[in-house]
């Protein structure tokens, strides 16, 4: 497949505050494309915006938002109806995830998880499905390597990120009639603020030597334009997804729940 066309629309990127959402920001705005970039940080995205600014690209539009608050969704959806512009592609950057074991988890974190991860991303792409169908483009959902197994010590997590590349895929293959590219982002650990919300970021995430969000985000816009169903960045990555289909849960699950436990300490 060619590059993605930036005269399409707009390129709309959730959690776009930091992280691999502000390093697909920087991509994307080096190729051309027109940004409305939404994330938690207001400061960060301002700042953000004025780098890219700077580097003689037209500013993004930004919208400061917690996502998961309930009247967040109309009021993005308005603010790109403002704008007078389309959305063509689509980013489902934005995420998170919490450890701890189901019986001790605060409810309203999970919950949260759930809300974000999979009701926001679902929603979203149900609303600007139509114009992104219009303007022959495309979406990158971002998942994780977690989206392979069965994750004690992150259960909800795990589950979230399984929806996502299950919708992903399904996706990828009825939109392809309409020429809209459809590609899942799966990055092992990474060096963004995610292992520290979690609480995952002790000794053991950094003798797992995390990629660089620059690299991880490098490889899922090139995997974007070329069109693929799945990109996982990293050998060592990859090598975890073959034996997700090798290994039974029953022996995974285990190990899993013993690196969270670690990765806590």
């Amino acid at each position: 497949m060619t590059d993605l066309d930036p005269t399409h629309g707009l390129t709309l990127i959730t959690g776009a505050s930091n992280g691999i959402g502000a390093e697909l920001a920087r991509i994307f705005a080096r190729n051309g494309h027109r940004l409305f970039l939404t994330g938690r940080d207001a400061n960060r995205l301002e700042a953000l915006a004025d780098e890219i600014a700077l580097s003689r690209r037209e500013r993004p539009l930004t919208l400061a938002l917690d996502l998961t608050l309930p009247d967040a969704l109309p009021q993005l959806l308005a603010a790109l109806a403002h704008s007078g512009e389309r959305c063509a592609i689509l980013v489902n950057n934005a995420g998170y995830g919490q450890a701890g074991r189901l019986n001790q988890a605060k409810a309203a974190d999970q919950i949260g998880i759930i809300t974000l991860n999979i009701k926001v991303l679902t929603e979203l792409t149900l609303h600007l499905l139509p114009q992104i169908i219009a303007a022959r483009g495309a979406i990158l959902n971002v998942a994780s390597t977690a989206a392979f197994f069965s994750g004690p010590g992150m259960a909800v997590y795990y589950a979230s990120k399984a929806y996502v590349r299950s919708l992903s895929d399904a996706m990828h293959y009825e939109l392809a009639g309409h020429q809209v590219r459809v590609t899942t982002l799966c990055p092992g650990p990474t060096q963004t603020g995610f292992a520290e919300r979690a609480g995952i970021d002790g000794p053991l995430f950094k003798l797992m030597r995390p990629m660089a969000a620059s690299y991880v985000a490098q490889a899922g816009y090139a995997g974007l334009v070329m069109g693929k169903r799945l990109v996982i960045p990293g050998l060592s990555n990859k090598a975890s997804f073959l034996l997700s289909h090798i290994v039974p849960r029953s022996w995974s699950m285990p190990l899993i729940a013993w690196l969270q436990d670690k990765r806590q300490a």
